[in-house]
């Protein structure tokens, strides 16, 4: 398979896995806190990764490790938990919309880090899509008065941190393998994750006699396999054979498996929420276009 094929096949896969994150987040919270969940996710996927990704290591010189330190902090940990706080307060669908904000930041981060230059153009996208935020942010506020949307910005704060993680990816660890780079990224973080198990009490008793325990513990489970070991491979993989933003563009796709579990699930999208993402996905597909032009 070619590199343009190989690239289109794994955004479609990343797309299904990740817009379907979302409901795994929420079915996870039910059973679990905000900090219980992220920490758990972590610790699972980083054993995970450890069984399969061990020998990947030795790709990661001396030199690169503190770049896949800082690339499993702003791509791992830190989203992670914002995710998990945001949705105690959010719809699942709406977190995948907001997700999509990923490339519009990809642009900036990659201007003012790494000096790649956009033009007024991708700006206009990027203005755009930031108005569709807004927006989506307001009416959601309006249309569910009892959901506290401030949380939404804990999700705008999770996609800067994607943008950021993508550049360091491209720009800084372009000789590591993959799953190196995902592996490497977990052990950098499992230490924090593994005190935030202790300190948010995930091992007490009540919370293992929680009747919810055990199917919050399988949606995590599928999670981290799906979620995180397998679409972290496969992300590192594209921004390799790719570029940061077409990588990113993987948030064109998310939102409608998102939106879609989310209506399974009983939660609605009003008109006004309706019009805020597609401007989000038109601002995201100007700052595609015109660069690919």
């Amino acid at each position: 398979m070619s590199d343009t094929n190989r690239r289109w096949f794994y955004l479609l896969i990343l797309s299904l896995i990740w817009g379907s994150s979302y409901i795994l987040i929420k079915k996870g919270l039910v059973g679990f806190s905000p900090l219980q969940l992220g920490s758990i996710r972590i610790m699972l996927a980083c054993l995970m990764l450890i069984i399969i990704g061990l020998p990947s290591l030795k790709t990661i010189s001396r030199p690169s490790w503190k770049w896949v330190i800082l690339s499993g902090w702003v791509g791992s940990l830190i989203p992670m938990y914002l995710f998990a706080f945001a949705e105690t307060e959010i719809d699942s669908s709406v977190a995948s919309v907001l997700n999509s904000l990923v490339p519009l930041f990809t642009i900036f981060v990659g201007f003012f880090a790494f000096g790649i230059r956009f033009s007024k153009n991708q700006l206009i996208g990027v203005l755009v899509g930031l108005g569709g935020a807004s927006l989506l942010i307001l009416m959601g506020a309006d249309a569910n008065p009892g959901q506290n949307y401030w949380f939404a910005g804990l999700v705008v704060l999770a996609t800067v941190c994607y943008a950021c993680n993508a550049n360091i990816i491209k720009a800084k660890l372009s000789e590591v393998s993959p799953m190196g780079i995902a592996t490497g990224n977990f052990i950098a973080i499992v230490i924090p994750a593994l005190i935030m198990v202790f300190v948010s009490g995930a091992l007490k008793e009540e919370v293992r006699s929680n009747p919810e325990f055990l199917p919050s513990l399988g949606y995590i489970l599928l999670l981290c396999f799906f979620g995180t070991c397998v679409a972290k491979v496969m992300f590192n993989k594209l921004v390799h054979i790719s570029s940061p933003v077409f990588s990113v563009s993987v948030t064109y796709l998310i939102p409608i498996v998102g939106i879609g579990w989310g209506l399974l699930d009983g939660e609605t999208i009003s008109l006004g929420q309706g019009m805020g993402a597609g401007l989000i996905l038109v601002g995201v597909y100007l700052v595609n276009r015109i660069k690919s032009k």
